[in-house]
């Protein structure tokens, strides 16, 4: 996944709010970062990448930690975003959503139609914290890309939320119940998920229906090398292979 690159201004974090189901009438998200081209988060797509500020999680291998508090919010940062789409209509491919959580923001769905009616093909990178907003989200979406951390009743020892596992549970049922082109996705860490948890969401997964999951090394970034150490944490090649055996198609990515 790339690196948020900020648009906006730095502002004091208030904690994160849950999203409310209003509806609103025009897209006023909340961009904490934004890729004009990539080729790395939608496989085999060349897309720009907006990423959406806030997440109530604190996941201890987080890539993009300044994403995390909501602040004050700048609407004319979504408005230079649409702007920079406007002129790349025809070179790129689609858009992707990304985060931070996306589905936190009430503002996405509208954002998410304007990108549409621009022409664009439209990813979403979610952790599935709002499974009620994904509900909503999932008929204008072109692909998926949801994180599964861990065993759900395990969710806490990544997060540090309590129960954050139940609502990723619901997520799971409704993107493979969609039917859209979608992938999961496991950041790997022997201190955080073991070899044999792992085991146990491969088939857990697998018996779902999964048929793409990809595993992410740990990388580490200085708000998390104190914690998980200041080494890549690459998944053994013996235990992607026993993996594949009894799961989806794994790739390491």
């Amino acid at each position: 996944m790339s690196d948020a690159t900020s648009l906006s201004p730095s502002a004091p974090p208030p904690s994160p709010a849950s999203p409310d189901a209003a509806a609103i009438p025009t897209a006023d998200l909340e961009v904490g970062g934004f890729v004009p081209m990539s080729t790395v988060d939608w496989p085999d797509q060349l897309v720009a990448v907006v990423f959406v500020q806030g997440c109530p999680w604190r996941c201890h291998y987080c890539h993009n930690p300044a994403l995390q508090p909501r602040g004050d919010h700048h609407p004319q940062v979504w408005q230079r975003v649409l702007q920079t789409l406007q002129v790349r209509r025809g070179l790129l491919d689609g858009v992707v959503f990304s985060g931070g959580e996306p589905t936190l923001d009430r503002a996405l769905i509208p954002a998410i139609q304007q990108v549409r009616d621009m022409g664009f093909r439209v990813g979403l990178h979610t952790a599935g914290l709002y499974p009620d907003r994904l509900a909503e989200c999932l008929p204008l979406v072109d692909w998926v890309a949801l994180d599964i951390k861990t065993e759900f009743e395990d969710y806490k020892a990544v997060t540090a939320v309590p129960r954050s596992g139940d609502p990723v549970r619901t997520s799971l049922s409704l993107v493979l119940n969609s039917g859209k082109p979608c992938e999961f996705r496991t950041t790997w860490h022997p201190d955080l998920i073991s070899d044999a948890a792992l085991l146990r969401l491969a088939r857990h997964l697998k018996v779902l229906g999964a048929r793409q999951w990809v595993l992410q090394p740990y990388r580490p970034t200085p708000a998390t090398q104190a914690g998980l150490g200041s080494v890549i944490r690459t998944p053994p090649d013996e235990l992607v292979a026993q993996l594949r055996r009894v799961g989806p198609a794994v790739w390491v990515r």
